[in-house]
């Protein structure tokens, strides 16, 4: 990466060796994409992966890492963080968590909108995809399958609606019968249930991603054994696109959930910041926070009396809300001005934003823009990520470069900003 342009460092503790006894928080990555790479994890020396779920075939990949490694308590996590701000009694030297040494793995279900496709909205008045159903065999325990026919067309309708331009009969064919909604969110709501600190994600919108072309028969004997299938996987890109309408949908129904069981979500957002933000902002309409002026505070505060009684809420579960209580916004890739829609105090959500070198620093313009987000962000609303599909020494590099990154920008030493950037991370996570 170039950064000729780049001003000196700002910062001489940066050239400092990078702290081990304080955690290091990777809020959004996806080692489950290379399993291979899994065996590395013993050796690595973050402390906690938020490893992304995004399509049908790594749900229960994510899920048996998670159980693999398991998450820590918080309080266990908050001694951790405790030993850089002034507990340093509570610190071995070493910030792993994780009964077998490596780090600790907080999973994240979801379904990504480059997959968007696959879904169909099955509770839609007029869903994009209708089975076809047998005619015959009324009555027996095993009907006849539907015609081929019928079935063929019920798929050509579903992919001819949700994807543009129109696809070809084709690229069609390559593609699997999709699968209802309401089945995903059924089997995600129950993977939530077993993991009590899970997320939802990786779920947004994207509106420069484009399908990958068909496998060729030659392919499936090149292709890549190590890598989870379902993915890209090298393949060249084909014209077509998901609709942004469509995207949505699956998006909202994954909001829902999240509301739902109250968890927090990781949003992916490219080239649809407007949109993006306007799906979210949905969620919580009729529902914004009163922002009181400084005034008025004074005011309340001078005249102010307690008509609270001491029973008055004693075990009342909080009210149900339909917006998810935390939002990381990963790899952040809008500008300031979004930035600032996204700060308003009248927002009932918690906003996080998580940054990686992989996306936000991969090319000059991206790091200034970069460079305008961090400075402008809040300190407690700051995450740092890797983004990347490879577990070990790599992921282990890529964090150390954005936090480094991150504590230029914002003045830290990097003891500062490895243990403010920890604290952050277990508000998101256990809330």
């Amino acid at each position: 990466m170039c950064q000729q342009s780049s001003p000196p460092p700002r910062n001489d503790s940066l050239n400092s060796p990078f702290p081990r006894d304080i955690p290091i928080c990777d809020a959004h990555c996806h080692p489950t994409d290379t399993m291979a790479s899994v065996e590395s994890f013993p050796a690595m020396r973050a402390t906690a992966l938020t490893v992304m779920a995004t399509r049908l075939q790594d749900q229960d990949l994510v899920a048996d890492l998670a159980t693999q490694y398991p998450v820590v308590d918080q309080k266990t996590f908050s001694r951790r963080c405790a030993a850089r701000l002034g507990n340093k009694e509570v610190s071995d030297g070493t910030a792993n968590t994780a009964a077998n040494g490596g780090p600790f793995v907080v999973p994240s279900f979801g379904w990504h909108p480059w997959f968007s496709h696959l879904l169909y909205d099955d509770e839609a008045p007029e869903p994009t995809y209708r089975p076809a159903t047998s005619t015959s065999g009324s009555g027996t325990d095993h009907p006849p399958d539907p015609s081929h026919e019928d079935a063929a067309k019920a798929k050509i309708a579903h992919y001819t609606s949700v994807l543009a331009p129109a696809p070809s009969p084709d690229f069609i064919r390559s593609l699997p019968d999709p699968l209802p909604i309401s089945s995903f969110i059924s089997s995600t709501k129950h993977r939530l249930r077993a993991h009590p600190h899970a997320l939802v994600g990786e779920i947004g919108l994207d509106k420069a991603f484009r399908l990958p072309r068909a496998w060729n028969p030659s392919d499936h004997v090149s292709r890549d054994d190590g890598l989870t299938p379902g993915g890209r996987e090298g393949r060249l890109l084909s014209p077509y696109r998901v609709r942004m309408e469509h995207q949505r949908i699956v998006m909202a129904a994954q909001l829902r959930l999240a509301a739902e069981m109250r968890r927090a979500v990781s949003i992916h957002g490219v080239q649809a910041h407007g949109v993006l933000y306007d799906t979210l902002a949905a969620t919580w309409r009729g529902h914004e926070k009163e922002v009181v002026s400084r005034r008025k505070r004074r005011m309340v505060a001078q005249g102010a009396e307690d008509f609270s009684s001491d029973s008055e809420g004693e075990g009342d579960e909080p009210p149900a809300m339909p917006y998810p209580p935390r939002i990381c916004l990963h790899s952040f890739s809008a500008g300031a001005e979004m930035l600032k829609q996204y700060l308003n105090p009248a927002i009932p959500a918690r906003i996080f934003v998580s940054l990686s070198s992989a996306v936000n620093l991969s090319t000059e313009a991206s790091q200034a823009k970069t460079d305008e987000i961090i400075r402008g962000l809040p300190d407690d609303r700051l995450l740092v990520e890797s983004d990347l599909h490879t577990a070990g020494e790599v992921m282990d590099a890529a964090l150390e470069e954005m936090y480094r990154y991150v504590c230029d920008i914002k003045g830290w030493t990097l003891e500062e900003g490895v243990a403010r950037i920890a604290k952050n991370y277990e508000e998101f996570i256990y809330g």
